[in-house]
């Protein structure tokens, strides 16, 4: 893209975020990928100033795609195709901790896996070439301390009590169904905050692909572990989640034109650059060229032709 039409920011919507509010459409891209096509067409839209940020819902238009069939690695490289830096990705997610309430927002900083290996969760997967990204820490940690303030002020603005959590671990669960009353309680006692079926492998894979990525997640019910209350239901999760979806279009409108900024003069993505420098295994002549040539869509430094 020409530099007067740079997308550094991609947003990924989650259960009830179809759209973003007050931008212009611009167009729609929907780039093929080694790993196939994104889950939607991804939308490019201007804010007020200028600024152009990319849309991908991550469920589909119209929520067709379960948690698990997501194409997680072709809407991850799509938005790394595009130039984007940078990703902002909204979830719906059940609460572990009395604390957090349904309405709340949280930006958590750890992740328990508790997929089940159905997902392809890394880029080399099936290939010839072998890398260990560290995930020590999941998410940019640059990234999220940069968001909680703005994300505080919106919600003190904007939220109607809503409050902001910070610094939890979510719980990434294969689904579709809920947990058990059994499970939900486990979580807790491991130090689970939150639970969600989508953060993973969207972490993983934007780590490889030297993205920074950071989880808004927003808080629908209590998952199944209050034994006074019935188990959540998906009709539980639609009452809150269309009040939840508005608040966050209005959290995404108010901070887009300054993170595509601080994205572009790129103090909060160094972790990121050249991570996965020492990761990839050296080259060996048993290492195919196909291969190569399919990981340098993400990574072009390190597997030009």
């Amino acid at each position: 893209m020409s530099e007067e039409s740079k997308v550094l920011v991609g947003v990924i919507g989650g259960s009830g975020l179809y759209h973003l509010d007050n931008l212009t459409l611009i167009k729609q891209v929907n780039p093929e990928t080694p790993w196939g096509f994104p889950s939607s067409p991804i939308t490019i839209c201007a804010l007020p100033s200028g600024t152009q940020v990319a849309f991908l819902a991550r469920h589909g238009a119209g929520h067709t795609i379960a948690p698990s069939a997501v194409p997680a690695r072709a809407n991850i490289a799509a938005l790394k195709s595009l130039g984007v830096r940078a990703i902002l990705a909204f979830s719906a997610v059940g609460s572990l901790r009395e604390e957090i309430a349904p309405g709340d927002f949280v930006l958590p900083s750890q992740i328990i896996d508790r997929t089940k290996g159905v997902r392809p969760a890394s880029f080399f997967e099936g290939t010839s070439v072998v890398a260990h990204a560290s995930f020590g820490d999941p998410f940019s940690n640059r990234l999220v301390h940069w968001l909680e303030s703005r994300v505080a002020g919106v919600l003190a603005a904007h939220g109607a009590g809503a409050k902001l959590h910070t610094d939890k671990c979510v719980v990434c669960m294969e689904g579709p169904q809920f947990s058990t009353r059994a499970e939900s309680k486990m979580y807790r006692q491991w130090g689970g905050d939150i639970i969600n079926m989508s953060v993973l492998p969207e972490a993983k894979l934007a780590r490889e692909a030297e993205l920074g990525y950071a989880l808004v997640a927003t808080a629908t019910d209590y998952d199944s572990w209050r034994e006074a209350e019935d188990s959540v239901t998906a009709a539980d999760v639609f009452k809150v989640l269309q009040n939840n979806a508005q608040l966050s279009r209005t959290v995404a409108a108010t901070i887009l034109d300054e993170l595509h900024g601080a994205a572009e003069e790129g103090g909060i993505l160094t972790e990121q650059v050249g991570s996965m420098k020492f990761s990839i295994m050296p080259r060996s002549e048993k290492q195919k060229d196909e291969d190569r040539h399919k990981l340098s869509y993400i990574l072009p430094t390190y597997f030009t032709d």
